[in-house]
Order: C-alpha cells, then sequence, then structure tokens
C-alpha cells in the first residue's frame, strides 16, 4: 500500500533491469515514488503491454486475467466498501 506517488519517467538503469528481468523491453514502463510508510518514499517501477489514463478520484488496478465481471485487481474497493484501519 502507498500513498501520494510522483511519476517520473524510468531512469535508463531502470529500464535496463526491467528488461533484463522480461527478457526483452516492455511497450510501456513508468517509474514513480511514493509514500509507503517508511522514513523516505519508495521506488516503483510498473512495466505493462498498454497504458489507458482514466480520470476518476480513486485509482483502480485493470487486470486481463481477472474472472467475467471483475476487471480490477481484487484489493481495490471503491471508497464507500474500504474498511477503516483499526
Amino acid at each position: 500500500m502507498f500513498h501520494d506517488p510522483v511519476f517520473r519517467s524510468p531512469s535508463p538503469d531502470e529500464l535496463l533491469r526491467v528488461t533484463r528481468r522480461l527478457g526483452e523491453q516492455p511497450p510501456v514502463v513508468v517509474a514513480f515514488e511514493a509514500d509507503a510508510g517508511g522514513q523516505e518514499p519508495t521506488s516503483c517501477l510498473i512495466a505493462a503491454e498498454r497504458l489507458d489514463i482514466v480520470h476518476e478520484t480513486v485509482l483502480r488496478y485493470w487486470r486481463e486475467d481477472a474472472a467475467p465481471g471483475q476487471r480490477f485487481a481484487p484489493w481495490v474497493r471503491p471508497p464507500d466498501r474500504r474498511e477503516d484501519p483499526v
């Protein structure tokens, strides 16, 4: 879980790491820094076959392999169905 992501282009080193791990360069690679609860932001990478930009107040994660009727990752819940942390 993370908060307040700041998106950026991946560095050449990050792009090389992703390419080596996957065996080829993916069509889309995005990097970002985010607050993950630590003392400093955490760096993250996203590698994907395509990018769809959706303007919403809730970030949703798309899954191609989701069951019919559930196109978003199962851990993503609408704001009215989220559980408050204890």
